[in-house]
């Protein structure tokens, strides 16, 4: 059994409406739960950490979130500062959720969508890599098969936790990883191309993912996604709304945020990219939160 540094916890305190729930949901989309558990109120999740296998154990009561970091590694540590900041990541408490619903909640159209959802943040993966290898693997396939790829690309190339859970793998494992692993994964050609210029790109100093993104810089970053070869607006737009937890990017071509559009204007047809595009627009700079409602309008887990 592996030497693990000792456990401290930090203590959170949630805010009003905070949607506990949808949370843990997005959590449980893995039905075989290999890097993710969930268990009553409590979320245990593999990552790696400074190169070792790391178990976050983040439980939720009454409102106030409980969060610990296990390394298997007796000389590494996380500072409390390190483990408070990835916390509040993962909980989506960085979103100024409150100042969105007081802006919207009397919108005659949109007020109808955030009343009775209030509360509603992105709830983050633990890292902007994880977020951006997500998307390429979701792109143009349903959730379910999206799932059973990542399951199967974590197992391949990531790590285990000595307790039993499954760590999510680095920037430089992925890059050493054969494409024959990919493939038997599940990656296409395509996919195995975006995921390989990403790790190029971040391991050359083009792309860098620990970037606070703002309106002042969001054209650079989108500059540099899309100079790498099958990164297209989607998954951008997820990768920057998962990852870099910024709240403006224009999901205009999600398939769920058009559906749930139509029900929510009352029209007949789905509405077009474009006609979502335009009718986004007006709420910037919540442009993504906007469409994490939508997402939530059809299911706890779906967004």
């Amino acid at each position: 059994m592996m030497n693990m540094t000792p456990t401290q916890t930090i203590q959170l305190l949630l805010p009003p409406h905070y949607r506990v729930d949808d949370f843990f949901a997005f959590h449980l989309r893995d039905p075989q739960n290999i890097a993710e558990i969930v268990t009553e109120n409590t979320l245990r999740k593999g990552i790696i950490w400074q190169q070792y296998p790391a178990q976050i154990t983040l439980s939720i009561e009454n409102h106030n979130a409980t969060f610990s970091l296990d390394i298997d590694a007796l000389q590494v540590s996380a500072t409390q500062h390190e483990k408070l900041t990835l916390a509040t990541h993962l909980l989506g408490l960085n979103q100024p959720v409150e100042l969105f619903e007081d802006i919207y909640l009397s919108h005659p159209i949109l007020g109808k969508l955030i009343t009775p959802q209030r509360g509603v943040r992105v709830y983050q993966s633990a890292s902007t890599f994880e977020a951006l290898v997500w998307a390429i693997i979701g792109q143009q396939i349903s959730v379910l098969a999206a799932i059973a790829i990542r399951r199967r690309f974590i197992q391949a190339v990531g790590m285990q936790h000595s307790s039993g859970i499954w760590c999510f793998p680095t920037v430089q494992q992925v890059a050493q990883v054969d494409d024959n692993i990919l493939r038997k994964t599940g990656f296409s050609t395509g996919k195995i191309i975006a995921l390989r210029g990403v790790c190029e790109a971040i391991e050359n100093q083009r792309l860098d993912l620990d970037l606070t993104v703002t309106p002042d810089n969001v054209e650079d970053v989108t500059a540099q996604l899309l100079a790498i070869k099958g990164i297209g607006p989607w998954t951008i737009s997820y990768a920057l709304l998962r990852g870099f937890n910024y709240l403006d990017g224009s999901l205009h071509g999600d398939v769920a945020v058009r559906r749930n559009l139509q029900t929510l204007l009352n029209h007949t047809e789905q509405p077009s990219t474009k006609e979502t595009q335009h009718w986004l627009v007006q709420f910037a700079p919540w442009r993504a939160l906007v469409a994490a409602h939508l997402w939530r309008y059809q299911s706890a887990a779906g967004y």
